[in-house]
């Protein structure tokens, strides 16, 4: 299945300093920020997200749309969508898929344990096959207006994610959610088995943490204009810093930062392209 187009602009990318930042923007158009062209965009990563391997391969023009009503509904069903976290996890798939081709080995979503609940573990899991294996993404996200409420619950949650025991536990979960039809599925069950040393499995893993905040300075521009472009560098660099100075685990992270102009705004929006997809 293809890919959809690019849409978010990096515009921050430093691989230079540990650990890595990438400065999502998504832009501005006549004058007003691209909530509802985001909404759109995410909703293209929706059945990849959504999915089995064995579901997305047998994608046809003849099924297309029950297909994608079916991965609406798998995202959640309920009218207390202003809580959850769902979007947040749809928007971190976008993000390493498009930045750093990664390839997702499980749709965590569709193995919901009860309807309506809220998927527990890691908010990712995808691979980058390489010349010396595969590279274990494990990704974390929190969708919040508040950066700062961001950056502490997401420290805390890496240093639980990264405990052995929970570690262990995750790998036997994700080992049992694996595609057999999927083609690196053998490879992936070897590196996640309870055989394997975490000293090895971390020597080829990368921990993607995606953060949203209501962000001033997307506030206060209508136009991606060279003045905006560094407002919003320094911004992301601020928060970075932030970040980057709490005490975190010994593990490979790509930090992306994605400034918002209204999470809950866009919340509804994203709750109403849903909605559309699953009544169609």
């Amino acid at each position: 299945m293809k890919t959809p187009d690019p849409f978010l602009r990096v515009r921050v990318h430093d691989s230079d300093i540990s650990p890595g930042l990438l400065g999502l923007c998504v832009g501005y158009e006549l004058g007003s920020w691209r909530e509802k062209q985001l909404a759109d965009h995410a909703m293209e990563w929706l059945p990849e997200f959504a999915l089995t391997h064995r579901e997305l391969e047998g994608i046809e023009s003849s099924n297309l749309v029950k297909l994608m009503r079916r991965a609406a509904a798998n995202v959640y069903a309920t009218e207390k969508f202003q809580k959850r976290g769902e979007f947040g996890e749809l928007l971190l798939h976008a993000a390493i898929r498009q930045v750093f081709g990664s390839l997702p080995a499980i749709s965590k979503i569709y193995y919901k344990t009860a309807r309506n609940d809220t998927v527990k573990g890691f908010d990712a899991v995808h691979v980058v096959p390489g010349d010396e294996g595969l590279e274990l993404w494990l990704g974390e996200v929190k969708f919040y207006k508040d950066i700062n409420k961001a950056i502490s619950d997401v420290v805390q949650e890496l240093h639980d994610h990264t405990q052995r025991d929970y570690l262990k536990d995750e790998f036997l979960l994700i080992t049992g959610k694996i595609d057999e039809s999927w083609p690196h599925s053998h490879e992936l069950k070897s590196l996640l088995s309870p055989n394997t040393s975490l000293d090895d499995v971390f020597s080829k893993a990368v921990i993607p943490v995606l953060l949203t905040y209501n962000s001033k300075c997307v506030g206060e521009y209508e136009a991606c204009s060279s003045e905006y472009c560094m407002q919003f560098e320094a911004e992301v660099r601020h928060y970075y810093d932030k970040f980057a100075n709490q005490k975190l685990p010994n593990v490979t992270i790509e930090l992306f930062l994605m400034p918002l102009s209204d999470k809950q705004s866009l919340i509804t929006c994203l709750h109403q392209k849903l909605e559309a997809w699953k009544k169609i």
